[in-house]
């Protein structure tokens, strides 16, 4: 098995973070690679990882960072493979993260989701590769619909609260 999507973080303390990508990436039976690499502490590794990902068949790479958060932006200007940042809330409530992996040259892009937000990364991921995957495309809208019976399923739930001014 050879990974299509690799999940990168700064540090394993992102882990506890990350670990909703990968469920849902292991949920779709989609290879996927984990491993931390840091953009200030081991920047001769995350180049040979971010010129070499294409051709070891990587398709969309996930790359979390907190603080400064430089790694996915490192990886993106070294690759034409897009990458998903993922911030992470470790100071100034992930803000310095966000802003970090948002706030992007022109010509080197990173799609960033939420802080902490890797569930929506893993998602995403899946539908950029999924784009010439029928079976992957029926995998997400069976994913999507799911979430629709959570909420249909909620409100039937709510209708159970009472209260003494509740109209619904």
């Amino acid at each position: 098995m050879k990974p299509v999507i690799s999940i990168i973080m700064g540090s394993t303390s992102d882990l506890s973070v990350m670990s909703k990508a990968a469920e849902l990436l292991n949920d779709f039976e989609i290879p996927f690679e984990i491993n931390a690499l840091s953009a200030h502490r081991t920047p001769a590794e995350v180049e040979v990882f971010a010129k070499g990902a294409q051709e070891r068949g990587i398709k969309v790479i996930i790359a979390a960072a907190g603080m400064a958060a430089h790694l996915p932006g490192v990886i993106a200007s070294m690759t034409t493979l897009p990458v998903i940042g993922v911030p992470i809330k470790a100071t100034l409530d992930g803000m310095d993260a966000l802003l970090a992996i948002v706030q992007m040259p022109p010509g080197i892009p990173v799609a960033t989701v939420g802080i902490d937000g890797s569930l929506n990364a893993a998602i995403l991921a899946v539908q950029m590769i999924s784009t010439g995957d029928e079976v992957l495309q029926e995998k997400l809208a069976l994913y999507k619909e799911g979430l629709k019976k959570k909420i249909v399923k909620a409100n039937e739930e709510l209708k159970q609260v009472h209260y003494k001014f509740k109209t619904n």
